[in-house]
């Protein structure tokens, strides 16, 4: 089994991937908070997860992969203050916080589908595992590591002598407002909510009033209301997982609050790591700016495709860079990202199937695999990766290396970039080996004429093979001739 490199923000090096159990490695994704829809800066964090999980399999690995739903309890501040967003983006859609994060769970799901990201064996959401997460709050109680304020249970930092070693935070150093926001009820800046009783007058002794009511609270040992963002995580990563599990995942934007926080509340209930490896992927940037929900800048997958664009364009232009690396987005960039996976499933579609290649072609193949797989288990360096890639295409071209090593090749290295090289085109001969391909779905009509132009341009009857083009692109369509194939695309 190769050896896998991946970076440890926790020990801040490159670590090689070690499972606890036999060949299993156990991950857990934070997900989304499902209050509107994910912008593609969300969706590269989605799409490096899966890069690692295919990279894990496909070196022969087991993954368990659980990645929550955020339907409750994440407010609008890190400072546990604000709006829950779920009961915001229900004030916004006019309709109740259950079917707006329904709504948008569904939305969201649809999107990881369509880039190809292979779905958790659990998405566990906030809301159904209430129980769980009061019950480790009872365990921190009982262990001294809570405190109640007139609007919740926190957990007070101070007890916890390593608090903020994932993000280096100094304690002693930060001041009131400097990370969050001001409580002055909270003993400690960096202290955190475990559970937010619902609005209204909250004595800290008896019964509390909760006017108005919340579409989103339960009762529980200290007074109706909801749980803090945090606890989801630690409470749903150890139940289907255990503790320590190998592998936390989250955007560069988890270190120093949640992820933080969560290492906080687990250790300090368990006595043990809650992950051995955090690995955290950088944010995409659309023109050196940040994409934020909060202010309306952001760009959906669906904009990508209304733009004409598939999907896995997008996928294919997220590893153009290392996911430690911040990306810019722009639609020009988007447009090379698609013109260079073209480039690849373009050489897909001239492959002759029928041959099997010489000992030069397979061991040519041999050699780019091995570069590439060398490439992306050194902490899924995808720019070097796709270098690699290209260069066996072009070096293919050149030697008219086409045949079942060069098929063998593809299918292997998008079982790890997942980019549609072979599945986005049905292929047939057409006479004496010649390939049409052309995309899913196509009408039937167009394959017709494009069969007829190829008989037409074997005939030599260049004139009507010109007007059948013609034809073709005028109901939308344009052709693409190599040595021994045409391919039918979109305009």
């Amino acid at each position: 089994m190769k050896t896998i490199k991946i970076y440890n923000t926790l020990s801040r090096s490159k670590e090689e991937v070690v499972p606890e159990q036999d060949s299993l490695i156990r991950m857990y994704s934070c997900g989304l908070t499902v209050y509107d829809f994910a912008h593609i800066g969300n969706l590269r964090k989605y799409v490096f997860d899966d890069l690692l999980r295919r990279t894990l399999e496909y070196f022969g690995y087991q993954v368990k992969h659980v990645m929550n739903v955020t339907d409750v309890g994440h407010l609008t501040s890190d400072a546990d203050e604000g709006e829950d967003k779920i009961e915001k983006g229900a004030a916004r859609e006019g309709k109740n916080a259950w079917d707006v994060a329904k709504y948008f769970e569904k939305v969201f799901v649809d999107d990881l589908k369509k880039l190809n990201i292979e779905a958790p064996e659990v998405m566990p959401r906030a809301t159904e595992h209430i129980k769980e997460q009061v019950d480790l709050i009872k365990k921190l109680e009982e262990k001294g590591f809570t405190y109640k304020t007139s609007d919740g249970i926190y957990f007070d930092t101070s007890k916890l002598d390593d608090y903020g070693k994932l993000a280096g935070l100094d304690k002693e150093g930060l001041k009131e407002g400097a990370r969050v926001e001001v409580n002055i009820e909270k003993k400690n800046p960096t202290d955190f909510a475990l559970w937010k009783l619902s609005k209204g007058d909250c004595p800290l002794e008896g019964d509390c009033p909760h006017a108005p009511k919340r579409d989103m609270e339960w009762e529980s040992p200290w007074g109706v209301g909801f749980p803090g963002w945090h606890i989801e995580c630690s409470a749903m990563s150890t139940k289907y997982l255990g503790q320590p599990f190998e592998i936390h995942t989250g955007g560069v934007d988890h270190i120093n609050v949640h992820h933080t926080n969560e290492i906080a509340q687990s250790e300090a209930a368990y006595d043990k790591p809650l992950a051995k490896y955090w690995v955290h992927s950088e944010h995409l940037l659309e023109g050196g700016r940040k994409m934020a929900k909060s202010d309306g800048h952001f760009i959906r997958l669906q904009d990508v495709v209304e733009r004409g664009f598939d999907p896995l364009d997008l996928r294919y232009f997220y590893l153009t860079a290392h996911y430690r690396s911040k990306l810019d987005f722009s639609w020009e960039s988007l447009a090379a990202a698609k013109a260079a996976r073209s480039k690849i499933t373009d050489f897909a579609v001239q492959i002759d199937e029928k041959s099997e290649g010489s000992d030069e072609e397979k061991g040519f193949y041999s050699k780019a695999l091995n570069d590439f797989e060398t490439a992306i288990s050194d902490d899924l360096d995808t720019p070097k990766a796709l270098a690699i890639v290209f260069s066996a295409i072009s070096g293919g071209e050149v030697a008219g290396f086409k045949g079942l090593p060069a098929i063998d090749f593809l299918q292997k290295i998008d079982k790890i970039l997942a980019i549609g090289i072979l599945a986005n085109f049905d292929r047939e001969v057409v006479g004496d080996k010649f390939f049409l391909a052309y995309p899913h779905g196509i009408s039937s009509e167009i394959v017709v004429l494009a069969k007829k132009r190829i008989e037409a341009k074997a005939n030599s009857d260049f004139i009507q093979a010109d007007n059948l083009r013609k034809n073709i692109e005028n109901k939308g369509f344009i052709l693409e001739d190599s040595s021994n194939s045409t391919l039918i695309k979109r305009k």
